[in-house]
């Protein structure tokens, strides 16, 4: 009797091998329910997790500027010392050059940016009359007299609703005041200990990941540490690269905005520079402001600002970008686009500028342990037949 089981056991458990525990797509199904109950039972218990989150909102703003500043100054350090100049000495030679480049930018740059910018709120309502007027005089014009009535509905719908945005801003102002002096406490905070972070981060920063990964089993410490060691590359490439080229942009605006006459050229370089961080976005949104002042200082200085911004979009693309960034991410432009559009919407505009960064970090993670998965699990072996083809 037994001797007859054990051929129906036999094909009863090959079939149960063959449609469900080597089945690649079951197998899927399975780690993503997993992954879906894993945050199931976070969500129930979230409550727990909120001295760690509010513990994150203090540390991560200094630690994430710290880092920034680490990816930025971390070659330099490291070009010193192959050079015989000892770590701690060049840490603190950096320190007082970013000090007295703090100090210029007090002293020089931030009085020009906060007079420019008094200046344009108090002129910006002769700006938006003197816009109005040539929009006006434009659409007054035989050709665009069939999209009159329609550009005036607009114009109307446009400034209602500035009117209910400006309304709902005063109203929030004074129910937002404890959030602005928590933000102001937690920019002092991050502002006085970003800096001892930045240099322990800068004299030790190789030890940090040898000595995590002895936390961990022996087999594991190999591949982890690639995987740390390659993140870092990726994420120090992207970070120095992005601030190397919005660094470029500004200055490229700030002499193209000059060289025209054009107002609030300095103020106008560094905000083109900051938007740059957001990719493929910040030069486009960078340019509205300069686009408004081209139309009102009329048709001549519109044509200039339109060359300007030309000339720049055609050095970034062709020169700086390609030099300083080149295809060091891999990542594809539409994936960058869904990228900032997700985290935009997710975490506004910290997301924007850091969405990338993130992604970059764990798309290596993901990736070798998909690899790890590939070799383990056996489900992705060719037949002989194809391995002798290729």
């Amino acid at each position: 009797m037994e001797e007859k089981k054990q051929p129906q056991v036999k094909r009863i458990a090959s079939w149960f091998w063959k449609w469900f525990l080597n089945n690649q797509i079951v197998t899927a199904l399975l780690i993503v329910l997993l992954l879906l109950l894993i945050v199931f039972l976070f969500t129930k218990i979230s409550y727990l997790l909120t001295p760690v989150w509010q513990f994150l909102s203090i540390v991560g703003l200094p630690v994430v500027l710290a880092g920034i500043l680490y990816y930025l100054m971390n070659p330099t350090v490291d070009f010193l010392e192959k050079r015989g100049v000892k770590r701690i000495y060049s840490i603190i030679g950096l320190f007082l050059l970013v000090i007295g480049l703090i100090v210029w930018g007090v002293v020089v740059i931030i009085p020009e940016i906060r007079d420019q910018t008094i200046s344009f709120v108090n002129q910006f309502p002769s700006y938006v009359d003197t816009a109005e007027k040539v929009m006006n005089d434009l659409f007054s014009d035989p050709v665009f007299h069939q999209f009159q009535a329609q550009v005036a509905s607009s114009s109307e719908k446009l400034m209602n609703s500035l009117t209910d945005i400006i309304k709902n801003v005063s109203k929030s102002t004074f129910q937002n005041i404890g959030n602005f002096f928590g933000a102001v406490v937690t920019i002092f905070v991050a502002v006085i200990t970003m800096p001892f972070i930045l240099f322990y981060l800068l004299k030790d920063g190789k030890k940090l990941a040898p000595y995590l990964v002895d936390f961990l089993p022996t087999k594991m410490r190999k591949p982890t540490l690639r995987v740390l060691t390659e993140m870092n590359q990726q994420v120090s490439s992207y970070i120095r690269g992005q601030l190397t080229v919005a660094f470029a942009v500004a200055v490229m605006f700030m002499i193209g905005f000059s060289i025209i006459g054009l107002e609030y050229s300095i103020t106008l370089g560094i905000v083109a520079g900051v938007l740059n961080l957001i990719p493929y976005l910040g030069s486009f949104l960078a340019m509205i402001p300069a686009i408004f002042l081209g139309i009102v200082g009329g048709p001549v200085l519109l044509l200039k600002v339109i060359i300007v911004f030309v000339i720049e979009q055609t050095l970034e693309g062709r020169f700086v970008s390609p030099l300083v960034l080149g295809s060091q991410l891999s990542i594809h432009p539409i994936t960058i686009l869904f990228v900032l559009l997700t985290s935009g919407k997710l975490f506004g505009l910290v997301g924007v500028i850091l969405g990338i960064p993130v992604y970059a970090a764990a798309k290596v993670i993901i990736t070798n342990v998909f690899q790890w998965y590939k070799q383990v699990s056996g489900l992705y072996e060719l037949p002989v037949e194809e391995e002798q083809k290729k």
